[in-house]
């Protein structure tokens, strides 16, 4: 037969001490997923590249625009969006070792909403531009950015059903 002693009646748990438990499982809880998501990022970083505080990783097949974004939204990212030359020279080298013979790539950037104000993926205006000469150029039809690797990085726009190749950015926190 299991004896169990009467709890001394000091010990009872109060409800503010309930919750303060509660509260530190659920901050538990949240560094736990935290370190999850650090893990799967340094996963993505070791399989693709580091620049700055992003990680990239290139597609092994090609989509329609939309279709890429969710599958990088799927991955924890976005469609790539470069802010900078560097990141633009960044990129292009990593396209030339990861997307061997691919012209040209999607960016996370395209103008469906209101045409000729670009924007990202997440509806913020693009401050930084890179347009090749005479683009864009396809009015309401062609709505997507590409980056292009023959025009050393400059981008163009391009029908967003198209089926390119694409890179994924993950921001480092």
């Amino acid at each position: 037969m299991l004896f169990i002693p009467p709890t001394p009646p000091h010990s009872k748990i109060s409800p503010e001490k309930d919750g303060d438990l509660k509260t530190q499982v659920e901050k538990l809880w949240r560094e736990v997923n935290a370190l999850k998501e650090m893990q799967a990022l340094q996963s993505v970083c070791l399989r693709g590249t580091k620049f700055n505080k992003k990680c990239y990783l290139a597609s092994e097949s090609s989509k329609h625009f939309h279709d890429a974004n969710e599958d990088c939204i799927s991955k924890g990212g976005t469609l790539v969006i470069p802010r900078s030359s560097d990141e633009i020279n960044a990129l292009r080298d990593y396209g030339k070792r990861s997307l061997p013979g691919v012209n040209d790539f999607w960016l996370g950037i395209n103008d469906m909403v209101t045409e000729g104000k670009f924007v990202d993926v997440n509806g913020i205006t693009i401050s930084f531009l890179n347009w090749d000469n005479a683009q864009p150029n396809g009015g309401k039809r062609e709505n997507c950015a590409l980056l292009s690797q023959s025009a050393q990085g400059k981008w163009s726009d391009e029908v967003c059903g198209s089926s390119k190749r694409y890179i994924c950015e993950f921001t480092i926190p």
